[in-house]
């Protein structure tokens, strides 16, 4: 885990500031798991239908309805694992409506979201077929709220199969011969609201008797995910890894950044902000570090061997409703400031390798902290979704423990490191440094030693930065944010990088 060695006091606005790092490359940790980059996808204002999915007959190019933009852009960001179908909306779905014929299938109510109709168009064939398609894993999550065991067992042998089961049969039929693997399955999201509103110890016996019957082939048998804890609620992770740690492959949690975090009902706008929404939620997102650290050690203390792994299965920025815009559908802009909240929470899950095994950041298209935002035939990419494409290389590379110096970034009553740091050993043996400057108004000078590594080779970067705080990329202008070619000096066993303002440096040394 890095280690922050020192923190000055506040400082004038002139010049750059100054930071020390040292990475200590001959004390690998754990390795970072590709799954951390996981993502989201509920059914939710246009998450899935517009954002995913368009059907066979839309005049958007699309492959077997599947928008071809839309798909494209999630290959080229190695999108490794997929939660699906939510979510609130997870627990008053019932999968057999989401099956056969589209015709067929039942017209619903979204409760959840906006009221809406809900077509069940994009079902268990779609979304499984969709996660082939852009090379990721999926991650189903179980109805625990308003179904039943028999109705999550069923599912989980309509997917996994491969026998002459009835179930199998209908999958067959239905246009699937051979069964699709299921490496994760989560039992009920969020039980303690919008999945049941229960307590912890309702919750551990029932999720105890619900995963008894997630069974498949022995060759396809899902990761069993238990619906945990929101933010800091630690006595219900005190409860359920009491009670239920041996019978669950991995615990979830959930957190949402926000610029006004004590007031849910006013978060903030998503652009037009001031300076201090800016730091407040550079501030909040870095709670994710006690987060982690505190469910952690509680999981630590019922499963000491880490067999568990902590899966932060919802994660990103949650902003006011935009208006003009049907609140219940949680569109919002995505900015500089989703980008450098991301790069944050990235780095905290990195130092958390050990224990933090996966993440999904909410949600993939057109909701809430986007990496892709579309209208109609139009598509942009958000500073979220460049961000995500520049830490590709982290995605399972070996943790290296990084030691800095840094000085504060203070506005107001509130102060952050003025930088962060992570880095890490690609799979392809090269080290790639992830460098954070959280300060709107000044460059930093970074001189970052490599103990336990030749100096011999050269140095590539890239950095994303913009003009303002609050900068986006529109449908008129989708290449305001994206990452430009940086230039950084490695001398021997020391690298220099000048960062400006308010940018993310992901450097890599050959």
């Amino acid at each position: 885990m890095a280690s922050l060695l020192g923190v000055t006091g506040a400082h004038a606005q002139s010049g750059p500031v100054s930071a020390s790092v040292t990475i200590r490359a001959d004390q690998p940790g754990a390795t970072i798991s590709r799954n951390i980059y996981g993502q989201f996808a509920e059914h939710l204002g246009a998450g899935i239908y517009e954002g995913i999915w368009v059907g066979e007959d839309s005049k958007i190019p699309n492959t077997r309805g599947y928008r071809n933009d839309v798909v494209d852009a999630l290959k080229k960001l190695k999108v490794p694992v997929v939660r699906w179908p939510g979510g609130c909306f997870a627990d008053e779905y019932h999968w057999r409506e989401g099956i056969g014929p589209r015709e067929q299938r039942p017209i619903k109510v979204n409760t959840h979201w906006g009221g809406v109709e809900e077509p069940n168009s994009f079902g268990t064939h779609e979304f499984l077929d969709f996660a082939e398609l852009i090379g990721a894993d999926p991650y189903v999550s179980g109805n625990a709220g308003s179904g039943t065991a028999q109705e999550m067992a069923d599912w989980v042998e309509y997917i996994t199969a491969d026998n002459n089961s009835s179930l199998a049969q209908l999958r067959r039929k239905n246009g699937r011969e051979k069964p699709w693997k299921l490496p994760f399955f989560g039992v009920g999201n969020e039980t303690w609201g919008c999945g049941g509103n229960m307590r912890a110890e309702y919750w551990a016996d029932l999720y105890r008797h619900m995963q008894t019957f997630v069974k498949a082939p022995r060759d396809n048998r899902p990761l069993k995910i238990a619906s945990g804890a929101n933010e800091a609620d630690y006595h219900w992770t005190e409860v359920m890894l009491a009670q239920a740690s041996k019978l669950m492959d991995a615990y979830s949690i959930h957190f949402y950044t926000r610029p006004r975090h004590e007031k849910w009902m006013d978060k903030g706008p998503g652009i037009g902000f001031p300076e201090s929404e800016w730091i407040s939620t550079l501030d909040h997102a870095l709670y994710m570090d006690e987060l982690v650290t505190k469910h952690s050690a509680i999981m630590d203390k019922h499963d000491p061997e880490k067999r568990v792994g902590l899966f932060v299965d919802e994660w990103g920025t949650w902003y006011d409703p935009t208006a003009g815009r049907e609140p219940g559908f949680l569109w919002q802009q995505n900015t500089l400031r989703d980008a450098h909240v991301a790069a944050l929470t990235l780095n905290v899950f990195h130092r958390h390798a050990d224990r933090v095994k996966m993440a999904n950041i909410a949600q993939m298209v057109n909701v809430l902290q986007a990496m892709i935002l579309t209208d109609k035939e139009k598509m942009v990419l958000t500073p979220t979704y460049h961000l995500f494409e520049m830490y590709i290389p982290f995605q399972d590379a070996t943790f290296l423990p990084a030691e800095f110096k840094a000085p504060e970034y203070r506005k107001g009553d509130l102060a952050v490191p003025a930088v962060d740091v992570s880095a890490a050993r690609g799979k392809d043996g090269k080290i790639h440094i992830a460098l954070v400057n959280t300060d709107p108004n000044r460059g930093a000078t970074i001189t970052t030693k490599i103990a336990g590594a030749t100096g011999k080779g050269g140095v590539t970067g890239r950095v994303l930065t913009a003009a303002t705080i609050d900068a986006h990329n529109t449908f008129d202008k989708p290449n305001a944010v994206q990452p430009a070619a940086f230039k950084a000096q490695r001398k021997g066993d020391e690298v220099i990088a000048n960062l400006p303002a308010k940018s993310v440096v992901v450097l890599t040394l050959e």
